[in-house]
């Protein structure tokens, strides 16, 4: 894309506790350098357990009870995605006692955080927080800690969340995104109208970037 165009916005829904969120934008990061694509990432809220307990629930019973899925088939599929991580420079550690938890606030301080022009920073900090540290996202006190490891001030977070001042625009935010028929996560928009689901592949996104290049040419 030359300098005289706007860069290409990039509207991402999706949850923390959703790994193939982290690893679709990890592939999508990677197509993006490689095509030279200016653009601006929008990130937007979506809950995969909005009923989630606040002390979480083990991932393969989580696992087993949502979608029937055996032990078996929990530990390959950690597997294969600890694998695809690693290619893509992230570190899952599916530690024994690994838990998913419910995310509300942490959407909540997300929504805060793009006041302070650092979503995408904090984003991809809580990513980190819960897959590769396993740290509880649902325990605000941790929340804000992440936040003051990327430079936002802590009292402010912890008032954010103490108030749930957030809370109603984030409701409606996602009731915005499911009511465009977003059902899954990840789901990236592309300049507002090309929608793409879940994690396509760095080649797959590539060949999307270039399309979208070629059409804007």
């Amino acid at each position: 894309m030359t300098d005289t165009k706007s860069p290409l916005r990039i509207d991402i829904v999706s949850d923390v506790m959703c790994p193939w969120c982290i690893i679709g934008f990890r592939q999508l990061e990677t197509a993006l350098e490689a095509n030279d694509v200016d653009h601006e990432i929008h990130w937007h809220p979506f809950e995969l357990n909005p009923n989630m307990p606040p002390e979480g629930q083990d991932i393969g019973e989580h696992l087993a009870e949502k979608y029937g899925t055996t032990p078996e088939q929990s530990a390959a599929n950690r597997a294969m995605m600890t694998e695809r991580g690693k290619e893509l420079g992230f570190d899952f550690n599916f530690a024994d006692g690994f838990r998913m938890h419910n995310t509300f606030n942490t959407h909540q301080l997300l929504h805060w955080a793009d006041e302070q022009g650092a979503k995408h920073a904090l984003k991809l900090a809580l990513f980190t927080a819960h897959f590769t540290h396993g740290r509880n996202l649902s325990d605000d006190s941790v929340l804000v800690e992440v936040a003051g490891e990327i430079g936002l001030d802590r009292n402010e977070a912890k008032a954010a969340l103490t108030d749930q001042r957030f809370a109603t625009a984030v409701r409606q935010e996602q009731k915005f995104w499911i009511s465009q028929g977003i059902s899954g996560v990840p789901a990236v928009v592309f300049d507002r109208q090309h929608l793409v689901t879940g994690a396509q592949g760095v080649d797959n996104f590539k060949s999307i970037l270039t399309q979208l290049q070629q059409e804007g040419a």
